[in-house]
């Protein structure tokens, strides 16, 4: 099974979206097999991460903006801006796809862990994931 997912972000930050995996993989059919995750994009990425206490995301987006700072004066990608170019160095250093294993129907996530898209830039809009269910 093949699906996308079109995720609505509001700008920069940890955007999840565990609750409709979820649901794909509860509608899917299949009690055992994996759950494939792909972002179509290039400045932004996919991660697992603790989905219980919001600071640990605060924590996360604030280190990742220290690491890659916008306004870097020796970037010569900046047509489309100042985040551009930290956006693509920022994907490239994180994911753009995740494997999580379906057992007994349900994704075979930690307690505390969720589904993000990671959005590197200021825009707000969609995003697609591209989803592929299977043994």
């Amino acid at each position: 099974m093949i699906d996308t997912l079109s995720i609505n972000v509001q700008g920069q930050g940890l955007h999840g979206f565990t609750n409709r995996l979820v649901e794909l993989v509860a509608g899917s059919g299949f009690s055992e097999g994996l759950c494939t995750l792909f972002i179509r994009h290039t400045s932004a990425s996919l991660l697992i991460q603790e989905d219980y206490d919001p600071s640990a995301r605060m924590d996360l987006e604030a280190w990742l903006n220290r690491l890659v700072p916008e306004n870097d004066p020796l970037y010569t990608h900046t047509l489309e801006g100042p985040d551009d170019m930290p956006a693509h160095i920022k994907a490239a250093l994180t994911a753009s796809s995740l494997s999580i294993p379906i057992v007994d129907a349900r994704l075979a996530l930690g307690t505390w862990q969720g589904v993000f898209l990671w959005e590197h830039r200021h825009h707000s809009g969609a995003r697609e994931v591209l989803v592929h269910i299977g043994k």
